[in-house]
């Protein structure tokens, strides 16, 4: 069995895999991570493997932690791989978008496919159908977009993502909600248009946080996959195991 350890830059996510079947996910804070931790080792005994993704604020201390029940591997540029990588700049790479771009290249092995992930960041990585990593893009998500109209503002106000009735907003409120929502849903649209002027018969796969809130709102044709970048790390402890 498997530990599988995302660590984002709001949530730590956890996951115990038997092969390539989930058997538990917890989403929980750094301050809960030990504790959490010792009740899936006390709750699933057969784990014997365990991967760390980290972009947030893991410490030693917590490898150190998970290292007291399991071997430990530590995503990183030097990690194997099963796809060919293309970037330019493996080694800035984030561990992120090489567990996505595994996800991809094992979900569609022959076929082109554009992860995007709608998180703390909006990242597309783009696996073709010769198993090739290309790269992609990183923008601003919608949690910082409506923190960058505050923060970088002397008066608008911080607001939180909701619906928007009408893409004119016609209070102060309603322009930056169509400014954040209605402009992020048009710059995935247009992404995809772009990708999909390159790459035939392209599968487009939606994760991350922001998924089931900006899901219903593009025109796009996408598959939603809440778990995507967890299986991907599933997938390259795996690998590196062989």
């Amino acid at each position: 069995m498997n530990l599988i350890v995302d660590a984002g830059n709001s949530f730590v996510k956890l996951a115990v895999f038997d092969r390539d079947r989930m058997l538990s996910y917890q989403k929980v804070g750094v301050d809960d991570f030990c504790n959490k931790v010792k009740e899936f080792f006390s709750e699933f005994p057969n784990i014997d493997h365990s991967i760390v993704s980290s972009v947030g604020f893991l410490e030693k201390k917590h490898l150190a932690f998970i290292a007291i029940f399991s071997k430990v591997h530590l995503l990183s540029s030097k990690s194997l791989v099963p796809f060919k990588n293309s970037y330019a700049s493996p080694q800035t790479l984030g561990v992120d978008r090489i567990a996505l771009a595994t996800a991809a290249f094992y979900h569609n092995p022959k076929g082109n496919t554009l992860v995007i992930d709608a998180g703390t960041c909006i990242t597309y990585d783009m696996i073709n159908d010769i198993g090739e990593y290309l790269g992609g893009a990183i923008s601003p998500g919608i949690t910082m977009r409506y923190r960058a109209l505050h923060d970088q503002t002397s008066k608008l106000p911080l607001l939180e993502a909701e619906e928007i009735l009408d893409f004119i907003g016609n209070t102060t409120a309603s322009s930056i909600h169509s400014g954040v929502v209605n402009g992020v849903c048009n710059e995935i649209d247009g992404v995809i248009q772009q990708y999909n002027a390159r790459f035939v018969n392209l599968t487009v796969i939606l994760t991350g946080g922001d998924m089931q809130f900006l899901s219903k709102r593009l025109k796009n044709t996408i598959f939603a996959h809440s778990k995507f970048l967890l299986e991907g790390l599933n997938y390259l402890l795996e690998y590196n195991k062989r």
